[in-house]
């Protein structure tokens, strides 16, 4: 399954969620299937996608909000997962788009290339619901059920270690700031 493909069979879904994407091939991918004020591309903070999300996502209880994040920056921060799972918001889906590589910088193999198992350390952390993927209609099935769940979820979809050409936006960052930030304003 690549990430694009599975971007674009979930982009309907998201017009109602505030949704944080990490840096590079995620954010990227996402911007090409068309921008909406309700996505906030976290550029140059690596790892930090998760708790981002989770402040959206206990300021703005009734808001769904879903994190678009890799395994690259999930093994960054592994701190995250226990956070999230310490705060528990019911309006968080956390997908990690697991590639096996460092992507953005190199395509150096992460700890998953070797057997580590973030739906598994998420579980372990005390998420509630967790799963792995490696199709696109599971990708599908498991990221509709998760929305319906109201519990926080990781859900891991295992992609292949491709991407765009370029691992940039090109919205402005500090725009992208302050429209992600008027969007929030419009929910309760």
């Amino acid at each position: 399954m690549r990430r694009l493909d599975a971007l674009a069979a979930i982009y309907d879904r998201l017009v109602d969620c505030a949704v944080v994407t990490i840096m590079g091939a995620t954010a990227a991918e996402l911007q090409s299937l068309g921008h909406a004020p309700n996505f906030f591309y976290l550029q140059h903070a690596m790892g930090l996608a998760p708790s981002v999300g989770l402040g959206v996502a206990l300021s703005k209880p009734d808001t769904q909000v879903v994190v678009f994040d890799g395994d690259g920056s999930v093994l960054m921060n592994l701190g995250g997962l226990t956070t999230l799972a310490r705060y528990r918001p019911r309006n968080l889906l956390h997908v990690v788009f697991d590639n096996e590589s460092l992507l953005s910088v190199g395509g150096f193999p992460t700890a998953t290339a070797t057997g580590s198992d973030i739906a598994g350390m998420a579980a372990a952390a005390g998420v509630p619901l967790t799963a792995t993927v490696s199709t696109l209609d599971d990708f599908t099935a498991a990221f509709d059920a998760a929305l319906a769940a109201d519990e926080l979820t990781t859900l891991v979809a295992k992609v292949e270690a491709v991407g765009p050409s370029a691992y940039v936006t090109d919205l402005s960052l500090l725009e992208n700031r302050f429209q992600f930030a008027r969007y929030l304003r419009t929910r309760s």
